[in-house]
Order: C-alpha cells, then sequence, then structure tokens
C-alpha cells in the first residue's frame, strides 16, 4: 500500500504536484490530521504519526494513474479529449456580470441561476484580494458569486477554500467549515487537476466530495504565479504600466485592456517563467471530467466557449436558457460558430498533451530533481 511519504518521492520531488490540495482535503475531512498545507500551497506531513497509512491519499492524486480506469468510466470519457455532449458559445444575460466579465459571464450566469433556483447552497470560487491576485473562498450568497466574476492570473486555489481564513479548495480547513454549515449541495468552479482528484473521491464515495454535487472546470493553459516579479516581468514584455490596465484575459494569449481602451498581447510562451513547473506536465486543457467546461478561446469578444459533458450539464444549460439566464450567439452572425469553436480548443487540447508527452520523456530521461 502506498502512502503519502510515495507521494512525497513520486510526485513532489520530480516537481509534478499541481498542488490541488485533494490529499489534505480527504485526510482532514475525515479528522484523521496527518496531512496539512504549507504557506507555498504544497501538501505536508502535519503529524505524521496520526497517518494511518490507508493510501487514499495516493489515489486520489490526480497525478497517480490509480483510479484513472475507473474514474473515465464513470464519466463517460472518451478520446480525443472526455466526453462532448454539446459545444455552444454564450454569454450571461445579466448586465451586472458582464460588466464584470473578462469573457462571456458564463459561469457567474449558470452559478446565480442555480443559487436563485435554490439547486446550490453556494459555490467554491474566487474573489479578488488585490489587482492581480485572487483568493478562494465559499460564496454563500448572490453578491458573493458576482464578486467573483473576471479573470485574474494567479488561479491555483486548489480544493480548498471553505472559511475566511485564507486557504484553498482541496486542503484541509476548506471543507471543514462547509460541513459545519451544514451545506450538502455546492458547486466547484476549478481547473481540471483539482476537478479529476475530486472525482476520484466521487470513484470511492469518499467525504467530503458527496457534497459537490455541479463541477464547472475552466480551460486551462497552466496556472501562473503573479507576484511583484512576474507583474514587473509582464510589465517589462508588454511594454505597459501596470497602473494603465484595466483588465486581462487569458484565451490563446494574454490580452491586456488599458485604462485608455488600447489592447495589448502577450505570448503564452513569453511567460512560461511564471507558469508553475507541474503544469508544463500537465495534458488536460479542457477539464475532460467536468459537468461543464468554460473559456474563451474560440469564442467571439464578449463570449465564452462551453462544453457540456455530462447529463447533467445539460440540465443546467437548458433549465439557464428556458429562464433566459443565458445568451445563446446568434447562428445567424455565424452559422458555424460551435464547430468552430469546438475545433479551437481541440487543438489547444491536442497541443497540451502533445507538449505535455514531451515533458515527460525529458522528465524520465534525466535524474530526480526536487522542485518546491
Amino acid at each position: 500500500m502506498k502512502t503519502f511519504f510515495n507521494l512525497v518521492q513520486e510526485v513532489q520531488k520530480p516537481g509534478l504536484c499541481y498542488r490541488c490540495g485533494g490529499c489534505a482535503t480527504f485526510c482532514t475531512a475525515l479528522n484523521y490530521g496527518a496531512l496539512g498545507i504549507d504557506k507555498k500551497g504544497k501538501p505536508v506531513y502535519q503529524d505524521m504519526e496520526k497517518c494511518i497509512e490507508c493510501g487514499l491519499c495516493y489515489s486520489i492524486c490526480p497525478e497517480i494513474n490509480d483510479l484513472d480506469e475507473e474514474t473515465k468510466r464513470q464519466a463517460a470519457w472518451s478520446e480525443p479529449m472526455g466526453r462532448v455532449i454539446e459545444t455552444t458559445v454564450v454569454r450571461a444575460s445579466d448586465v451586472k456580470v458582464m460588466d464584470r466579465a473578462s469573457d462571456g459571464g458564463a459561469v457567474t450566469g449558470l452559478l446565480l441561476h442555480l443559487f436563485d433556483r435554490n439547486r446550490i447552497d453556494g459555490a467554491i470560487v474566487t474573489r479578488s484580494v488585490g489587482k492581480y491576485q485572487r483568493q478562494p473562498f465559499l460564496a454563500t450568497t448572490r453578491e458573493e458569486i458576482l464578486e467573483s466574476t473576471g479573470l485574474f492570473f494567479d488561479t491555483s486555489h486548489g480544493l480548498k477554500r471553505f472559511s475566511d481564513q485564507y486557504m484553498t479548495f482541496s486542503t484541509i480547513e476548506e471543507f471543514d467549515p462547509m460541513i459545519k454549515k451544514g451545506l450538502k449541495r455546492v458547486a466547484l468552479v476549478g481547473t481540471p487537476c483539482q476537478i479529476k482528484s475530486l472525482r476520484k473521491m466521487q470513484v470511492l464515495n469518499l467525504i467530503p466530495s458527496d457534497s459537490i454535487k455541479f463541477c464547472f472546470g475552466l480551460f486551462c493553459s497552466g496556472n501562473f504565479t503573479f507576484g511583484i516579479k512576474e507583474q514587473q516581468q509582464l510589465a517589462d514584455i508588454a511594454g505597459i504600466s501596470l497602473d494603465d490596465v484595466s483588465r486581462i484575459n487569458l484565451k490563446d494569449k494574454l490580452i491586456i485592456t488599458l485604462n485608455s481602451g488600447d489592447i495589448k498581447t502577450v505570448e503564452l510562451e513569453q511567460m512560461e517563467s511564471m507558469k508553475r513547473y507541474a503544469c508544463n506536465y500537465c495534458s488536460d486543457y479542457s477539464a475532460e471530467f467536468a459537468d461543464i467546461s468554460f473559456g474563451g478561446i474560440g469564442a467571439e469578444e464578449g463570449w465564452t466557449t462551453i462544453i457540456i459533458r455530462t447529463p447533467l450539464g445539460r440540465a443546467v444549460l437548458a433549465d439557464s436558457r428556458n429562464f433566459k439566464r443565458i445568451e445563446q450567439f446568434n447562428v445567424e452572425d455565424n452559422p458555424e460558430f460551435a464547430s468552430r469553436a469546438l475545433q479551437e480548443v481541440r487543438k489547444a487540447s491536442s497541443a497540451k498533451k502533445k507538449k505535455a508527452r514531451y515533458k515527460r520523456r525529458s522528465l524520465q530521461a534525466k535524474s530526480v530533481q526536487v522542485k518546491v
């Protein structure tokens, strides 16, 4: 039976830990208390003596192949990038959402619809704690959900944010406050690695994954660290002052809108040094295990490409359309809008998978180096 010690050796030391926090979340939810999260977001032994060596933290890690076949069967996953029931391009109908949104505000629009329809008690999202930083938190009101709208660079909130402390969704203190509040119907907005870890928990019927009823996945080119050093680096690359930035968006490149209305673009290759090391080895661009996947790629400005992956996701979209909370792109403006969007997502997904395979081959040819 492999344990957290093996995760450290096989995942953390080679630099492959995505810091989704799934391992620590499960351990804490059962009050084992063996694992914790350090200040950098890395899972660590909090009290090694409390570890019962159940091996579940190892199995639910998205980097470990255990449970992959079971997870794929449960999700009806298929090549080349997971199950695709429907692809379309939409935007939120609410003007307040659109005023804050980076793309079409589809995620926030659907969350507000589920909340207003009393289908969820809360949503795991992120909110701004500075011009270029995000903080994960559990939104339990319309105002808090609306506050989460928009894009900021540091999207690596993991699986744990469920209290007033600065935590990540999939890490210890997150699920404990959720359980204490009695929330049993929560929507998760997360990156592909976070959602895969959750799906593995659901395969095993592990607490607290039963409280997550909807999984909204974000298209992901990688998580970017955006501290003071990276902010200045980006300003130098783009030839701008960060004080002049009014909005940022990430599609197939970084799009920076200035207060003057001018737009600057930065190629993602120019931002490689800002990307988390482990993201170079991730092959999931389109959140292949979500109920609905979201992103701006393939859509016109102000719209969101979405991929419906499960019957539950299809029901959410249909209900939101009936209540006019979501507006679909007009087919008369472009009859091929949906197929074009899907083609762009497939292209990005294929490129990420190809890069991950190349990086893994290179990693296997090297001796293991510790990445922290």
